[in-house]
């Protein structure tokens, strides 16, 4: 999850650290940091599986890299000592993971699953564009005063997805392709869409590891029956 990164200049690095510039690997040394490099390790071993036809097992996956991306920003900001430039860094690198994890890697899992016809392009394209799109603001804008943010956050395109896909045993494939495309399109619209939802954190937290958990448990006994 992400801090209010309005009230910082992104493009000043100079004196965040001084005139001394850090190695880029002293920036493992952040447990926050790991977290969110954990949810990208989760997210690519997702793609891994949505490209050798797993399917379930890349939702699976999916899950867990959302789940990471929960718990990265608790874990900031309750570590002490953290310089302005490890908080800016570990918000850049957030934004980037969710580009992969919450746009890309659902967009590829969309058009794997449609034997990468090319149909389902449109699709793929909408959700990487509008997760670049809405990253690329919120990282500009960040949260308002009222707690609101524009569109909904990234991690419901996996969620939903994750959701939908316990219809997939039921339906044919035809039938569950089209609408996993529904939802795809309909998520990207949402993500880009003019109008403000407060943002999840809290009582959130809890919720949607339950959830995670919940439909890790179904998918799993899902592959156990294949």
């Amino acid at each position: 999850m992400k801090t209010d990164s309005s009230i910082i200049d992104m493009n000043t690095p100079e004196g965040i650290e001084g005139t001394k510039r850090p190695i880029i690997l002293s920036f493992l040394v952040d447990w926050a940091n790991l977290v969110t490099l954990m949810g990208l390790a989760s997210g690519i071993l997702s793609l891994y599986f949505a490209l050798n036809g797993q399917f379930q097992a890349a939702v699976l996956a999916l899950l867990w890299a959302v789940l990471f991306d929960w718990f990265d920003g608790p874990i900031a900001r309750r570590m002490r000592g953290r310089t302005e430039g490890q908080k800016l860094f570990g918000m850049k690198m957030d934004s980037l993971v969710d580009v992969i994890s919450s746009a890309t890697i659902p967009g590829v899992l969309l058009v794997a699953y449609a034997d990468f016809s090319p149909w389902f392009y449109p699709g793929t394209l909408a959700i990487v564009m509008a997760g670049v799109l809405r990253l690329a603001y919120f990282d500009v804008y960040g949260v308002d005063k009222d707690g609101t943010i524009a569109g909904i956050s990234m991690d419901f395109t996996p969620l939903a997805v994750a959701g939908v896909f316990l219809l997939e045993g039921p339906l044919s494939h035809d039938a569950f392709a089209g609408l996993f495309y529904g939802v795809v399109l309909l998520m990207a619209f949402l993500h880009v869409a003019p109008f403000r939802m407060r943002k999840l954190s809290g009582i959130w937290v809890p919720i949607v590891t339950g959830y995670v958990l919940a439909l890790t448990t179904a998918h799993s006994l899902i592959l156990w029956a294949d």
